[in-house]
């Protein structure tokens, strides 16, 4: 008897490792999720809006280099991030990024045609139902506030109109993933367990996503998220 539960349980082992080896996504999220909540008090709203299934584009402020793991860990659903190639790369990182299907992007001066294919890759993304997740800002935050989107997220939609699910993250700004008092990652982690808040719209239709539209609902997400960040965490800063 005891024999066949060790043989019972061994063969549900070697069958869940083998379909977390076929599928990857789902565990990596999870532990994310976890890792974000131990070192994050993290507040949700809106996470509904994205979609149970079909394609979409996440829209969010970007604070710090926490932010896609923050997004990751929130999502519902598997998220497919267009990054930066040289953080793609990251030597530490690199088999991470890999795994979660994010897609690196540089600009056409460094790297001719990387945009196209960045843009073929989410189109493919797209076309399969998947989840695309971008920072439309091009870059983190110098002082703390949105600034203005770039044109990209245009030309996606143009290609593949999708809803696009706007979202405001707040409570970031400070830490030493940001930019705040000196370039992110080059200061000493100051705060543990800091309030943040990530706040999710109604999706908005591809004929109506455009980008002023978007930064406007962005800001107002973000400030919403502000409000309770701020109000409960006195060592955030205003």
């Amino acid at each position: 008897m005891t024999l066949v539960l060790y043989g019972l349980l061994g063969s549900l082992f070697l069958a869940g490792s083998w379909r977390v080896a076929r599928k990857p996504r789902p565990l990596i999220r999870f532990l994310i999720f976890l890792l974000v909540h131990c070192c994050y008090r993290l507040r949700l709203r809106g996470r509904h809006h994205i979609p149970a299934k079909g394609p979409a584009v996440v829209v969010c402020n970007h604070v710090s280099f926490m932010d896609a793991l923050v997004m990751g860990g929130a999502s519902p659903r598997p998220l497919r991030f267009l990054m930066d190639r040289p953080i793609y790369e990251s030597p530490w990182l690199n088999w991470l990024f890999r795994l979660v299907g994010a897609i690196p992007v540089e600009s056409d001066r460094r790297d001719p045609g990387s945009v196209r294919r960045a843009l073929e890759e989410v189109s493919r993304a797209l076309r399969s139902g998947e989840v695309v997740m971008l920072f439309p800002e091009g870059r983190l935050t110098p002082d703390g506030e949105v600034h203005t989107f770039r044109r990209g997220l245009e030309t996606i939609l143009a290609r593949d109109p999708v809803p696009v699910i706007p979202a405001g993250l707040a409570g970031l700004w400070g830490s030493w993933t940001s930019h705040r008092g000196g370039r992110a990652l080059t200061k000493r982690p100051r705060r543990f367990r800091a309030r943040v808040a990530l706040y999710f719209g109604e999706p908005i239709p591809p004929r109506l996503a455009r980008r002023d539209r978007l930064e406007m609902r962005v800001r107002a997400l973000k400030a919403e998220a502000d409000g309770w960040a701020c109000r409960h965490d006195i060592a955030a800063p205003r």
